[in-house]
């Protein structure tokens, strides 16, 4: 009897703020794979319209409002999602913000709101999910990491701190978590084509060529690019992956960059 390493038939994935984006993406992705998708933000803006896109798209979906730096509430939505839908198999943490501000410039509180979003954030829902995961026995954990989890870039130190922070919690987890067959890894995205970025994406913007021209795949990332590491980090396929970040970048963090005279 062959077995399908992908399917997620079953299977329920929190993916933390999934309403828009590159997170809502991912969650499609799984969703397509089989899993039945939660998805958070902190307030109730956005969210009943992401879970309607979600069950436009035929996939079985819910919502639930908390904020992931508060672990009173993140205590309180686990425990009405797993006894509402089901336990949670896959934890994918997503939410996160960035503010660009020269560190000169930067006040000490937007330091810490972005540190407190994207890292503690990660720590407090990981370490919630986890403990209902060791019961049973096994789970997946993604943290939506950076290329700012290895390179620095003007204006975003907050950021990167957090990123960074949040790969060596990734392997941190897995240190601790992978002999309870939870397995935690992390995504690193390159450039992608959202609507955030399509000021910057039009053809002529400075920053738009220089990310053509530093990625050796020639283009910005599709949001869909992001489906395939999603449901291979949340899939049996990945039953002995532990500890790693999988960029997906389209090469950039592969090369030096292009010779001028190219």
């Amino acid at each position: 009897m062959s077995i399908n390493l992908f399917d997620l038939t079953g299977k329920t994935a929190l993916i933390t703020g999934g309403i828009h984006g590159l997170g809502m993406a991912m969650a499609k992705g799984l969703g397509n794979a089989g899993a039945t998708i939660v998805v958070n933000n902190n307030s109730e803006d956005a969210l009943a319209d992401a879970v309607a896109e979600y069950k436009a798209c035929g996939l079985k979906a819910f919502g639930y409002v908390f904020d992931v730096t508060k672990e009173n509430e993140v205590i309180e939505a686990i425990q009405k999602i797993e006894k509402e839908v089901d336990p949670i198999d896959i934890l994918v943490n997503n939410a996160g913000i960035i503010k660009r501000t020269p560190i000169v410039d930067m006040e000490v509180s937007d330091f810490k709101m972005v540190i407190d979003v994207d890292l503690v954030g990660p720590f407090v829902v990981s370490k919630n999910v986890a403990k209902g995961m060791i019961q049973r026995g096994g789970g997946k954990i993604i943290n939506i990491c950076s290329m700012m989890s290895e390179l620095g870039r003007d204006t975003v130190s907050a950021y990167a701190s957090a990123k960074g922070g949040l790969k060596m919690l990734t392997k941190s987890m897995a240190t601790e978590w992978a002999k309870f067959n939870i397995q935690t890894n992390g995504i690193g995205p390159g450039y992608f084509a959202t609507s955030q970025t399509a000021p910057i994406r039009v053809d002529g913007h400075p920053f738009n060529e220089f990310i053509i021209s530093r990625t050796p795949a020639v283009r910005w990332g599709e949001p869909e690019d992001l489906q395939g590491a999603a449901i291979f980090l949340s899939s049996k396929a990945s039953d002995f992956v532990n500890g790693h970040i999988l960029y997906v970048d389209g090469g950039i963090l592969a090369t030096i960059g292009k010779p001028s005279n190219e």
